[in-house]
């Protein structure tokens, strides 16, 4: 494929399922083992366009090709592989935009982080993605593809994604939906290996929970919810939007997304030296997510340009963890990743633009 804007008419054929495919071929006169060629090329070989999978006859591809059925695959455009191999990669859409994924690769399993949006419309202060504003959400083969093209540049099977790339996932739920739906369906992902993260959205989780069930016939995946204040009014100050959904009502719409789908939430939390990292604000925080069926994911800092947060002391998180510990609070650090190479989310694409 091109990257030329994609057209109103143009048929995506990425996210499609088996079945889907089955259908479209036979509507165009051929087999329906010919649309279980596509799927197989689409999402094992990861084909990037109708004339490369030759295993179609050649009169069908250039049908496709005239009727304007394209794949849906995207540019990388750059790569920056930091010295623990965390991959990140710079993707051009169709229409000329640019989107981050990366692949965070262990001994044992292979995340990726994916983008829900073009920019973020939340404007975390501490987030050089909200940066740059919001240009617009995703569509479904834009936020498969970054799975696929992570798979490609490490030459590696995805075992985990987690949306916590640019964006606000809420704000784009239908597409993450169907994204999800597609990497359980067609990519072999687990939905208890997916998670999706939100700042939030008002009156949006009870939405989520009740959509994802209609939609994926359960909710598994881990919902993961950016608190990254113990108060509201820091929260207002970090995160500018939490001032229109105050904390309080946040918290009580998370009680009703554990109650619909009976899965624990993850509390993200990340920790700016000096700012919210203290000794009261780990008990106001354990005061808030207590009692909840959920856990508490800290993350230090990565710094960004234009702002003068700071990483904590190793010491102070130690002392932030043992104190939620000590309240009873399910919690854990998550290491940070390629911190020599663009670490913080948008930061590849801003260098980049």
């Amino acid at each position: 494929m091109n990257h030329a804007s994609l057209k109103a008419d143009d048929v995506v054929l990425l996210g499609l399922s088996e079945s889907e495919l089955e259908a479209l071929a036979v509507k165009q006169g051929q087999p329906s083992f010919r649309g279980r060629q596509l799927y197989s090329w689409l999402y094992t070989k990861g084909a990037r366009s109708i004339d490369l999978i030759t295993v179609l006859p050649k009169t069908w591809r250039t049908i496709l090709n005239q009727n304007s059925v394209v794949i849906g695959r995207l540019e990388c455009v750059a790569k920056d592989i930091s010295s623990d191999s965390t991959t990140k990669l710079l993707l051009k859409t169709a229409d000329g935009e640019n989107i981050e994924t990366v692949g965070i690769p262990t001994d044992d399993r292979l995340t990726v982080c994916v983008s829900s949006q073009v920019g973020c419309p939340m404007a975390c202060r501490f987030c050089a993605t909200g940066k740059g504003g919001l240009e617009r959400s995703l569509e479904v083969h834009e936020i498969l593809d970054q799975v696929l093209s992570v798979r490609e540049v490490m030459n590696r099977r995805p075992s985990h994604v987690v949306f916590m790339g640019m964006g606000e996932p809420l704000l784009n739920i239908e597409a993450v939906l169907s994204a999800i739906d597609c990497l359980n369906r067609d990519l072999g992902i687990g939905q208890r290996r997916i998670t999706l993260s939100t700042v939030g959205v008002a009156k949006t989780l009870p939405k989520l929970a009740e959509l994802a069930i209609k939609k994926l016939g359960r909710a598994q995946f881990t919902l993961a919810v950016s608190l990254h204040a113990s108060n509201q009014n820091l929260r207002e100050k970090l995160i500018p939007t939490a001032k229109f959904y105050p904390l309080s009502n946040l918290l009580e719409d998370c009680k009703e997304y554990i109650d619909i789908t009976g899965r624990r939430i993850s509390f993200e939390y990340i920790l700016l030296g000096g700012i919210n990292d203290s000794q009261d604000h780990a008990h106001e925080l354990a005061d808030q997510v207590g009692g909840f069926q959920s856990h508490v994911n800290l993350i230090a800092y990565n710094p960004i340009d234009e702002e003068e947060f700071r990483r904590p002391k190793s010491s102070q998180i130690e002392s932030f963890k043992n104190t939620l510990i000590k309240r009873g609070v399910a919690v854990s650090i998550r290491k940070s990743r390629g911190l020599d190479k663009n670490a913080a989310c948008g930061q590849l694409r801003r260098q980049f633009k």
